[in-house]
């Protein structure tokens, strides 16, 4: 017989009591079905922060590219912006002068022709704000299939097996294109010594059907840039020799806010003549809280006419060529906000900040003895390292032991061909410290004494095909 009947909440006023540390009369709050009666808003509020408080330390998480600190006054710019939607520019016209301005922005910081002039009357940019760079790289890859399609169709070939070319490291949002769009997608496997797609591999996959090849700024597996200008160099051979002319997207998610301030001198963007389109997470070293990606034409030739909308039934003729319609405007207010709050220099200490805590860290790291550097955050503020040995102890278990400390840290396999390739990636964001890169130094070096101490069971490798939890 159970201790505690269940009970029928009662009628009346009684629930507006404002029970923050004992029910009252012992009624639950609903999980899984929408309650009867609602509570007082300060209540809502303590039960719902009750549950969140079992959620990690987002700034002890070393796993997420994804911004986890603002400054008040952008926090508090983004809280005037919520209600405003993004798509309805006619009603908001200044939050679309924002993006306008934010996309022109981006345009110029990575060289796309004609971006240079100060002038009034000078030609937009072509590009749009997203929720994020999986769906800016949506947009790039519809461009280059649509692109694909009426090249083919003006020359009397068939239009039925397009392929896009990339590496085996991409994120999942190309696979879900390809997918979603049915084109065939050919992915480079990764091999020893080489993490990510190159030129020569490239080009050999590439023919006819290639709608195009997507390099990565910035690999979500260990920070790697992969080399857009040897990749173009290997595709401008590959049409002298046999006519097939390939275009390029950079998908610079996290790259395409550090390249600018960090590697200033290498040519990734638009000054190489087949990037035709670029995209990039203003939610990751952007600076801005999520969810915000954007992506930038070459120029208004490539993107087709077939993929912009136009619509008026919100109080004005309106084009619009993104894939979601509603969507708050305060992400691009706060992209803005940063814009003007850093600049360029300010942009440039932030990110070289960053890279400064990365290459401590896996410096540290690798003269700690058992460990072997695949990246060392000389690219991307981001590097991952493995095991030298299989011994007694796995990555996976070095990384179960780090989060009892609190610090979020990801283990995982790479891709083919390199599947019993296991490694930890460590991110370091805007916020993340060389006080608590000491701090977490600390932690490893106390959890590699245990576990050598102390030898756990080996864990097994993710199954095979499994490419683990990587979000833009």
């Amino acid at each position: 017989m159970p201790l505690h009947d269940a009970k029928t909440p009662p009628e009346g006023d009684d629930l507006d009591i404002n029970p923050l540390y004992v029910r009252v009369e012992g009624f639950p709050v609903s999980r899984h079905t929408m309650p009867r009666r609602g509570m007082l808003p300060d209540t809502a509020l303590q039960v719902v922060r009750d549950e969140l408080i079992l959620d990690g330390n987002a700034r002890l998480n070393l796993a997420t590219f994804v911004t986890t600190w603002m400054e008040p006054q952008a926090q508090q710019l983004m809280a005037e912006c919520f209600d405003k939607n993004m798509i309805d520019k006619d009603e908001y016209p200044q939050t679309a002068e924002l993006e306008r301005r934010c996309v022109n922005i981006l345009a110029n910081l990575w060289h796309a022709p004609g971006t240079t002039s100060t002038a009034s009357d000078a030609p937009p940019a072509t590009g749009c704000s997203t929720t994020g760079s999986s769906e800016a790289c949506m947009l790039g890859g519809m461009a280059l299939l649509w692109r694909w399609r009426a090249r083919r169709s003006a020359a009397g070939a068939p239009v039925t097996a397009p392929n896009l070319v990339m590496g085996a490291n991409v994120q999942v949002c190309w696979e879900k294109f390809c997918r979603y769009w049915q084109v065939e997608p050919r992915l480079v496997p990764m091999a020893e010594g080489r993490l990510h797609l190159d030129g020569p591999t490239a080009a050999a996959q590439c023919d006819e059907n290639t709608i195009g090849v997507v390099a990565v700024m910035g690999s979500t597996m260990d920070g790697s840039y992969e080399p857009v200008r040897q990749i173009s160099e290997e595709l401008d051979r590959l049409q002298a020799e046999h006519g097939h002319d390939v275009p390029i997207h950079v998908d610079g998610a996290s790259g395409g806010f550090v390249a600018p301030f960090l590697q200033s001198n290498l040519e990734w963007d638009f000054r190489v003549s087949r990037v035709a389109s670029i995209n990039a997470s203003g939610h990751k070293y952007g600076l801005v809280y999520p969810g915000v990606g954007w992506v930038v034409w070459r120029d208004a030739s490539a993107l087709p006419d077939d993929l912009i909308f136009r619509v008026n039934y919100l109080g004005g003729d309106m084009p619009t060529f993104a894939l979601n319609f509603s969507r708050p405007g305060s992400q691009v207010a706060a992209q803005y906000y940063n814009f003007l709050r850093l600049g360029f220099e300010g942009y440039r200490r932030v990110q070289q900040a960053s890279q400064d805590t990365a290459m401590h860290l896996s410096s540290q790291i690798a003269a700690m003895g058992p460990f072997e550097l695949l990246s060392d955050g000389s690219d991307l503020p981001v590097f991952a390292f493995r095991l030298r040995e299989v011994g007694t102890y796995t990555v996976f278990d070095l990384s179960e032991r780090l989060r009892q400390s609190g610090w979020l840290v990801p283990a995982y396999t790479f891709p083919a061909d390199l599947q019993d390739t296991a490694v930890i990636r460590i991110v370091v964001r805007n916020g993340f410290s060389m006080d608590l890169a000491e701090e977490f130094l600390g932690d490893l070096r106390t959890q590699v004494e245990v576990l050598a101490a102390h030898p756990t069971p080996p864990v097994p490798l993710l199954p095979e095909g499994s490419r683990g939890g990587f979000a833009h």
